[in-house]
């Protein structure tokens, strides 16, 4: 349950495996289904897990719990620590999922950058060419522009992406005015990064 929990999205037999030693199969599996605290799919050859929403409330339950007064002396110390998180999330009026939905934001906007890095080199002529932006959203059009426009801010900010205007505006087609990023009462038209 807690591998599920830390992975907090849905994890085929053969990644739990590599993440943590063992699979979900058989009895074990059969089990969590019946008590309805995981859901599992057959993908191919391989089942592919996920908590449900009362596998949540479980895990909730178990970091709550408290310290164990039976078990390996490992055990033990990590209900130790299961309790501290569990106050600090009470203590903040959080659950288990806000954690698991902030971690999986971060993550998307990781695969976002990488995907803007890759594009962005896939367009330009060589490092630190200037690329039109509508080219690169053209590019990236299943992300959606809010979660696109989001990450080219940060990216921005941060100083690993350029974005600057078109200096001739009469050259802007609608498209390319329709694609700029509006940034500090400014619209960008152009984006270029260095390696």
């Amino acid at each position: 349950m807690f591998a599920l929990l830390g992975a907090a999205r849905k994890v085929s037999n053969p990644e739990l495996r590599e993440l943590v030693g063992f699979s979900l199969d058989g009895k074990e599996r059969r089990n969590l289904n019946e008590r309805k605290l995981v859901e599992s799919e057959k993908h191919g050859r391989a089942f592919a897990h996920e908590l449900s929403d009362k596998g949540w409330r479980w895990c909730e339950d178990e970091l709550a719990a408290g310290p164990l007064k039976h078990g390996s002396s490992a055990e033990r110390a990590h209900y130790l620590v299961f309790g501290m998180f569990a106050q600090y999330l009470n203590a903040c009026g959080l659950r288990l999922a806000d954690i698991a939905s902030a971690r999986q934001e971060a993550h998307d906007d990781v695969d976002v950058t990488a995907r803007v890095e890759d594009g962005y080199r896939a367009l330009a002529s060589a490092d630190g060419a200037f690329v039109k932006l509508r080219e690169l959203r053209a590019r990236l059009a299943d992300i959606a522009r809010p979660d696109l426009d989001a990450v080219l801010t940060a990216l921005f900010a941060s100083q690993r992406i350029n974005l600057v205007p078109q200096s001739n505006q009469q050259a802007l087609t609608d498209a390319d005015r329709e694609s700029a990023l509006r940034i500090g009462g400014e619209s960008k038209h152009l984006i270029s990064i260095e390696r």
